[in-house]
C-alpha cells in the first residue's frame, strides 16, 4: 500500500475541486462536500492509525472548526467554510498542520481580497458613472479556493 500522506492528499485535492467550483459558482459550500471530507477524513485517518487515527481525525477536525469560527462569529465567511475547514482538518494527518492550513487559507485569502477590491476599484474609476454596473462584482468574495491553497500548502512538507 502507499503512503497514506498521498491518500489524505488526494482526499483534499478531490474536496478542495468540488467545494472550490460549488463556491465560485453558487458561492457557498453545501454541506455534503463538508460533511463528506469530515467522514472520509475520520474512515482514512482510522484505517491508517486505528484508534488513535481516528482520534487525530476528530481533534483536527474539531480544531478546524474553531479557528474558522471566530471569522464567521466576525461576519468574515459563511458557514460552509467552517464546516469545509472543519472537514479538511479531520483529513489533515495533524493538528499543528490543521492550524498551519488555516493560517496559509488566511493569507491566501487576503491575497485574493486585495485583487477583488482592486478589480473592483479600476472597474469603478473606469465606469462612466463611477458605478459597477451590470455584471459587475458580486459582493462576497469565494473563501473555497483560499482554503483549499492554504490546506494544500500544508501537505507541501510530506511531498
Amino acid at each position: 500500500m502507499t503512503d497514506p500522506i498521498y491518500w489524505l492528499f488526494g482526499i483534499c485535492v478531490v474536496t478542495g475541486v468540488l467545494a472550490s467550483a460549488e463556491d465560485l459558482w453558487r458561492r457557498k459550500v453545501s454541506n455534503p462536500i463538508a460533511v463528506g471530507a469530515f467522514v472520509a477524513g475520520i474512515v482514512a485517518q482510522s484505517i491508517f492509525g486505528g484508534l488513535k487515527g481516528a482520534g487525530v481525525a476528530l481533534l483536527g477536525g474539531l480544531v478546524g472548526f474553531v479557528v474558522f469560527l471566530v471569522f464567521y462569529l466576525l461576519g468574515g465567511m459563511g458557514g460552509g467554510d467552517i464546516k469545509l475547514m472543519a472537514g479538511f482538518g479531520a483529513v489533515i494527518p495533524d493538528v499543528d498542520q490543521v492550524i498551519t492550513a488555516a493560517i496559509m487559507a488566511a493569507l491566501v485569502g487576503a491575497v485574493m481580497a486585495l485583487v477583488f477590491l482592486a478589480v473592483r476599484f479600476v472597474k469603478k474609476k473606469l465606469s462612466p458613472q463611477g458605478q459597477i454596473t451590470g455584471s459587475g462584482l458580486k459582493s462576497s468574495i469565494p473563501y473555497a479556493p483560499a482554503i483549499t491553497a492554504g490546506v494544500l500548502m500544508s501537505f507541501a512538507k510530506y511531498l
